[in-house]
């Protein structure tokens, strides 16, 4: 039975890594665009969700409401002012810009909120549970996991569906291509750039609820955000979703063979889907 729980726990810890890993799913495995300032966009927003909280008293579903759109907004600033100018059929300069953009993210926080953790509270939701049989599961991160699977359907929805993800991908195909057909290719990249940090507003205010976050804290949601992705395949929405699972699935049946064990059974995972098949699970030979 301990084995099956574990199963259930890494499935929920993966809805919390589906979403860091969905916007880079956007970003690095459609657009090309190698953003290494993801992981402490997450921190910034958690730690202005908490402000928010603490200084109007806000629950944290209203804290979501306002710091979602406030994420649209950074990350069509982000592409307008930074990327559009880099980005390119080479992926290092956009990679040089965002880590300077990321170590400058760090230190402002560091500076506006001091190293010291902190938390989103919850009213209770953090530690409400539900008991399925004989397993008790939180009641957080089966809403995370939901809110994950919806955002993932949206996502590549949006991607197959609609004009603007045809317009995007063959933005990435071909950016002359795409404007030979009347496609602006910096207008969709910043619209898709605005949808992907969006993600992580989400992202932002779940992660607050279930752990503290701490200015330095964005490496761990870069590396989660980027084996996911690469785990499930670039360019495969849904691929990074599973790559997710499988990330949330191994590190809790590691956590279950010794406490210290789990995280790096999640990057011996990842390693060697990485050595057998380096296109990923989802993606193409």
């Amino acid at each position: 039975m301990q084995w099956f729980d574990a199963l259930i726990q890494g499935i929920l810890l993966g809805g919390m890594y589906a979403q860091y890993a969905l916007g880079m799913a956007l970003m690095f495995g459609v657009m090309r665009i190698v953003n290494v300032s993801h992981g402490d966009l997450v921190i910034l927003l958690s730690l202005i969700g908490i402000s928010l909280a603490s200084s109007f008293g806000l629950g944290p579903f209203t804290v979501m409401v306002a710091l979602v759109p406030l994420a649209v907004a950074m990350g069509w600033l982000l592409q307008k002012a930074v990327l559009n100018k880099v980005v390119g059929d080479d992926p290092l300069p956009s990679l040089i810009a965002t880590f300077g953009l990321s170590i400058a993210l760090q230190n402002m926080m560091l500076q506006i909120w001091s190293a010291n953790s902190r938390s989103l509270p919850g009213g209770g939701i953090e530690s409400a549970s539900i008991q399925l049989g004989s397993i008790y599961v939180g009641l957080l991160p089966v809403i995370v996991l939901a809110f994950a699977t919806a955002l993932t359907w949206g996502l590549d929805l949006m991607l197959k569906r609609t004009r603007f993800g045809r317009a995007l991908r063959a933005a990435s195909a071909d950016v002359e291509a795409a404007s030979m057909t009347g496609i602006n290719a910096r207008a969709v990249y910043a619209s898709a750039t605005a949808i992907a940090v969006g993600i992580l507003g989400f992202a932002a205010v779940f992660q607050s609820l279930r752990s503290t976050v701490a200015p330095a804290d964005g490496a761990a949601q870069l590396i989660y955000a980027f084996e996911a992705v690469i785990i499930g395949g670039m360019g495969s929405v849904w691929g990074a979703f599973i790559g997710s699972m499988v990330l949330g699935i191994s590190q809790a049946i590691g956590f279950r063979i010794d406490p210290g064990f789990g995280i790096l059974a999640g990057h011996i995972v990842f390693l060697l889907v990485l050595a057998t098949r380096p296109q990923g699970l989802f993606g193409k030979v």
